[in-house]
């Protein structure tokens, strides 16, 4: 009798205990969530202040180079450039590029087929290398961005926060980095070989070009060109 009480007493706090437990990671998912939406909605219209990469540069390097520029004084063949190189479907997609994804599946994991908005938020929010829980909140935060924000606020925040070679982050500080002019100043050229750094800005030089850079810029420049003329670039565009 003493035995059965005492099992039932046993179990009368577990299951408190696992009440208690349950009711405490809702609450935490539940703000969770909610400071995620707030963040969204946040950065809609206030300036994403730093990035986890610019953080670890920081300390790695000790300084990194950075000044926000408004997307209105970015060269608009710069725009053009990086969508053309990056997401040439920006424009008509949500978020995910689902025949780039199915063209990815069908030529191995060696084909990446992340859109700008993607990249966005993993330049915003998380942290740089493969990932799978990474991976899936990116996923998860990706419509949610696509909805809040207007294409031509992603394409901003992505210019501002990609780092095109080490410490060095957003058009702007690129610009003059590279070729010593501001972003709107950008020709045609020099924007498509900043596009052409992007993928892995600190092996390339955009003002070095090697002539595998040569070359990708070149066919970037006629990207750029062929979404101007088929009005792909048509939400970002004045």
């Amino acid at each position: 009798m003493a035995q059965t009480k005492a099992k039932q007493q046993k179990h009368g706090v577990i299951r408190r205990q696992w009440l208690r437990l349950r009711y405490w990671l809702r609450r935490v998912a539940l703000w969770s969530v909610s400071l995620v939406i707030l963040s969204v909605l946040l950065y809609a219209v206030v300036n994403p202040p730093i990035t986890w990469t610019m953080v670890g540069e920081k300390r790695r390097l000790g300084a990194i180079d950075r000044a926000w520029v408004p997307i209105e004084d970015v060269a608009p063949v710069m725009l053009r450039s990086v969508v053309a190189a990056e997401d040439a479907n920006f424009c008509l997609h949500w978020g995910f590029d689902v025949r780039e994804i199915r063209r990815a599946i069908a030529e191995g994991a060696g084909r990446g087929a992340s859109t700008l908005t993607q990249q966005t938020v993993k330049n915003v929010y998380f942290w740089q290398g493969r990932s799978w829980p990474r991976k899936v909140m990116e996923t998860l935060m990706t419509p949610l961005v696509e909805m809040a924000w207007s294409k031509k606020r992603i394409l901003e925040v992505y210019l501002n926060v990609a780092e095109f070679d080490e410490g060095i982050f957003g058009v702007e500080a690129a610009a003059r980095h590279y070729f010593d002019v501001g972003p709107e100043a950008l020709t045609a050229v020099q924007a498509a070989r900043l596009a052409a750094v992007l993928p892995n800005p600190k092996v390339r030089d955009a003002s070095k070009p090697t002539a595998g850079l040569r070359r990708r810029a070149a066919a970037i420049l006629d990207g750029a060109a062929t979404i101007r003329g088929d009005a792909r670039a048509a939400c970002f565009a004045d």
